[in-house]
């Protein structure tokens, strides 16, 4: 604390629902990029579209997100002037923008019938960029100096990758109960889990949150009722608690940020 029970370091300007929401939407459309491009290759194709609408019409929204957050689309504009490597901000834009063009391509063609090799192309290389779609907001929060951010930086890039790989098996559990989806949400329910309970171990403000504790509850239930895949019902309640998973970890990780300032 500062002079009269101030904190030294200022709370974060970000505004809410906007910037929870570009993590949230941000890191569902990463995973879904690479799961639609995993599926591709293996052969399932009633994954493949679904999850490319996915990942993007959530990176749109994610842009969309942070533009209203920013005030004016010309000051997200500016952010590309330059690249510079050692900002995770400057290089997160350079993730974020090409990849939702990349997402946006795939469907436009993939739902018009025309120019597929270009589509699968671009939905090949957002497929590839998948992986830093899920996980560079974790980065741009632990280079931060709040307190519950920075003390993270070890876990915190695997618990945005786990609830990233449950949001995108979420969305395709509401779309059919297909074995691939329910085993990425499985491997991301154990990858956020471990490491949360990890991130709680070493920093307090994470133990204390509610969204964060409704965050493991929903993806445990989310788990169970994914391998009841006989039940239809039960399949699309799955995907409903990954989502709802989703959005609890990335609101609860913002809303610590704060809180750990006192």
């Amino acid at each position: 604390m500062g002079y009269y029970g101030k904190p030294i370091v200022k709370k974060p300007v970000w505004k809410v629902p906007d910037v929870p929401g570009y993590l949230f939407l941000g890191g569902m459309a990463g995973a879904s990029a690479s799961m639609a491009l995993g599926a591709q290759i293996a052969g399932h194709p009633e994954l493949v579209r679904p999850a490319r609408i996915a990942a993007a019409v959530g990176s749109l929204a994610s842009v969309g997100a942070l533009i209203h957050d920013l005030g004016r689309p010309e000051r997200f504009l500016n952010m590309l002037r330059v690249f510079k490597v050692t900002s995770p901000l400057s290089v997160g834009s350079w993730i974020l923008a090409p990849f939702s063009g990349l997402t946006a391509v795939t469907v436009a063609t993939d739902l018009s019938g025309r120019f597929g090799r270009i589509g699968s192309l671009a939905g090949a290389t957002a497929g590839v960029l998948g992986p830093a779609m899920c996980t560079y907001t974790s980065v741009l929060l632990a280079d931060t100096a709040i307190p519950a951010w920075h003390q993270a930086y070890p876990q915190l890039p695997f618990v945005f990758a786990g609830s990233a790989m449950t949001s995108a098996a979420g969305v395709s559990l509401l779309v059919t109960p297909s074995r691939p989806a329910v085993r990425l949400g499985l491997i991301g329910s154990g990858l956020e889990l471990g490491f949360s309970a990890a991130m709680e171990h070493r920093v307090e403000t994470y133990r204390s949150s509610k969204l964060l504790t409704a965050a493991k509850a929903l993806t445990v239930a989310g788990a169970g009722l994914s391998l009841l895949r006989r039940s239809r019902v039960a399949t699309v309640l799955a995907g409903a608690s990954y989502l709802a998973a989703g959005v609890c970890t990335r609101f609860g990780v913002y809303h610590a940020g704060p809180a750990s300032l006192g």
